[in-house]
């Protein structure tokens, strides 16, 4: 077993505040609410002496961040990382609902909260006995420089992050990565998209999000800046990405439509020169319309999961050669297509997509059984395997092409969800008998059709209580009873064809 050290995601933050002190790492909003890279290392031994001191915070304890996108994040992830503890990122919306059940697996030793947070979601911390704390406390604490107060040294092996995320059951997983996980999955993605030190980096997604975590791990090992933000408000995201001059830009489709739409109302901006997509893939004519709205930005498609994080990335404008393309493994990585019996399928063929790799993550929190389901073991080569319950297709020159998710996960607004996580908040409700969610499909938005005593309206508020905006159905019918199957299922092909 490789000896401890300092995590690698840590060392490479101390090496671009090393040769780029005085460059901007990351900022909020306006420029002048700016770290430099000396300043961002600073801040996070500030919060690593906080954790290790007044937090109690002893390695592999988990911290949980709960404070949305805003700079004190990166300073916070950094310092968890410094201290040898495990980073939970949540997003502030999640309601108390699903709160309470991922602190309870979680059990975090603390959990930062934003400032003026108050309500359920902080008795939902309290209830799980974590120390609560803002960012504000943390950053105020004077960082430890002296003898013996070096970084804590972690194996390569032990956990750095979890990063919850919904899949077949009811309330989001944990999936546990570890620093060189981590690492290697930040260092290959920069590889292949060539971030650079004079790039600007637009983060207007959810730092909770996996897609959007990364952005400040790329932007690190690239020296790049991070500018941070939220699409929540359209205009105000797009003269972001004007005044700041943002060089990368990641979307998910909702929020490129939302830039496209806008863009047309001024100057076309020139600066932007890539376009990355994850999540969600984009449609055809939103990828050219981003070509149109911003001359010189390439698109780049790319697919990954959360329990791999990112598996192939297409050449710059690859959809022009390759319509539909998803790319090319990343190095050191392997992608297969099997069939219903695990067996190898040829190039063209459509099954299930597996992937082999350095990535591939531990597994999912305190869940071994739902872990042996989808991480296995090639039985020759003894790899961990990830079988994604996705559906692809490989061409003949290794090209990945994505068909879609084999249960009922989907993604909205770039939040990965369930139909089962939804349809489990709709029966928590007083009234709600029966639930049947339907994803977006066929034009159609996420749908809900339930049994209840309550009108629709009343249960589209109560689920908003429960779930964040993006999980939460555009639209609601009440039904007398629910169509069934043979074998007595929700016939979920005919409440589709009902289109309401």
């Amino acid at each position: 077993m490789a000896a401890a050290r300092v995590s690698p995601l840590v060392a490479a933050l101390d090496a671009a505040a090393e040769a780029r002190p005085d460059a901007p790492a990351v900022s909020e909003g306006a420029a002048s609410t700016r770290w430099t890279y000396a300043e961002l290392a600073d801040a996070s031994r500030a919060v690593s002496s906080w954790l290790r001191g007044p937090g109690g915070v002893r390695p592999g304890d988990r911290v949980v961040l709960r404070i949305g996108n805003r700079m004190a994040f990166a300073a916070l992830y950094y310092g968890v990382l410094r201290a040898g503890a495990v980073a939970v990122p949540l997003s502030p919306e999640m309601r108390p609902y699903l709160l309470a059940a991922v602190l309870a697996d979680a059990q975090p030793r603390v959990v930062v909260h934003q400032e003026d947070e108050t309500g359920r979601g902080l008795e939902a911390a309290r209830a799980c006995g974590a120390v609560l704390a803002t960012s504000d406390m943390l950053l105020a604490s004077p960082a430890r420089r002296g003898a013996g107060e070096t970084d804590v040294a972690v194996a390569p092996d032990s956990v750095g992050q979890l990063i919850y995320t919904s899949g077949s059951t009811s309330t989001p997983k944990g999936v546990v990565c570890t620093h060189t996980q981590v690492d290697f999955a930040a260092r290959a993605i920069g590889a292949r998209l060539g971030y650079r030190p004079d790039d600007v980096v637009l983060g207007l997604l959810p730092l909770s999000f996996d897609y959007g975590l990364y952005q400040l791990l790329l932007s690190v090992a690239a020296g790049a800046e991070l500018v941070l933000g939220e699409a929540t408000v359209p205009t105000r995201a797009l003269a972001l990405l004007r005044s700041r001059r943002a060089t990368v830009v990641p979307v998910v489709p909702s929020l490129a439509a939302m830039l496209v739409r806008l863009v047309a109302r001024g100057e076309l901006p020139r600066h932007v020169r890539l376009f990355t997509n994850t999540g969600a893939a984009l449609p055809q004519q939103c990828i050219e319309a981003l070509r149109a709205g911003f001359p010189g930005a390439a698109v780049v498609a790319m697919y990954g999961i959360t329990e791999c994080k990112r598996v192939t990335i297409g050449e710059p404008d690859g959809d022009l050669l390759r319509p539909g393309s998803v790319g090319r493994p990343l190095p050191g990585t392997s992608v297969r297509i099997v069939d219903a019996d695990g067996a190898g399928l040829p190039a063209g063929q459509l099954g299930e997509i597996v992937v082999s790799g350095p990535h591939v993550m531990s597994g999912y929190w305190g869940a071994p059984e739902l872990t042996a389901q989808r991480f296995r073991h090639d039985p020759t080569t003894g790899a961990s395997t990830l079988h994604t319950g996705d559906y692809g297709r490989l061409d003949e020159e290794g090209h990945l092409y994505f068909a879609g998710r084999r249960d009922d996960q989907f993604k909205r607004r770039g939040v990965r969800t369930s139909s089962t996580e939804i349809e489990g908040a709709a029966l928590d409700i007083a009234g709600v008998t029966a639930a049947a969610a339907l994803p977006p499909r066929d034009g159609l938005d996420l749908r809900l059709a339930v049994t209840a005593s309550l009108t629709a309206d009343e249960v589209l508020v109560e689920l908003g209580r429960r779930l964040e905006s993006a999980k939460v159905p555009s639209s609601c019918v009440l039904l007398e009873s629910f169509p069934l199957t043979a074998n007595g299922k929700i016939d979920r092909k005919a409440l589709h064809a009902l289109r309401f």
